[in-house]
């Protein structure tokens, strides 16, 4: 079992990045302000894809280390980023959002290995992240192992 470290904020913090794209989640606003149509169905869609990105965390971080088959949604990456994981979700219009995540068994002061959410990317369908999009996330792992007790938010 994993213990899960700072997901819950590089979540919030990705989602409140693209505010201005999809609107808020439900209770995370005035509950006096009124919605259009469009962003009460916008909030929905935001909703449900917090909620599978949360399920798929849990489940992952549920299972024994490295022992979780991902059934798609979690997935052991390659080559320059080999040691990173990839937790995919499809949003609207097989928009493709990711979430790449580290397995940290060596933080210190910390008795079970630790799922780490580095932070989320997403992309259009059918396109691929660039070179230099995989380059940023690599070094914010760097930046993150860098650090030993570790930054944990």
């Amino acid at each position: 079992m994993l213990t899960v470290a700072s997901s819950a904020v590089a979540m919030f913090r990705w989602w409140q990045s693209r505010q201005d794209q999809f609107g808020g989640c439900a209770g995370l606003g005035d509950p006096h302000e009124s919605m259009t149509p469009r962003e009460t169905t916008t909030t929905k869609i935001v909703c449900r894809l917090r909620a599978k990105f949360n399920a798929i965390l849990i489940a992952v971080a549920t299972a024994p280390p490295k022992r979780f088959s991902g059934g798609g949604y979690w997935e052991a990456m390659h080559g320059d980023m080999t040691g990173w994981f990839e937790v995919r979700v499809d949003g609207p219009r097989r928009h493709h959002y990711r979430l790449y995540c580290l397995l940290d068994y060596d933080a210190a002061e910390r008795a079970k290995p630790m799922l780490v959410v580095i932070t989320g990317l997403d992309k259009p369908f059918r396109t691929k992240l660039s070179e230099a999009d995989y380059k940023d996330v690599r070094e914010l792992g760097i930046e993150y192992r860098s650090r030993n007790p570790r930054s944990l938010l």
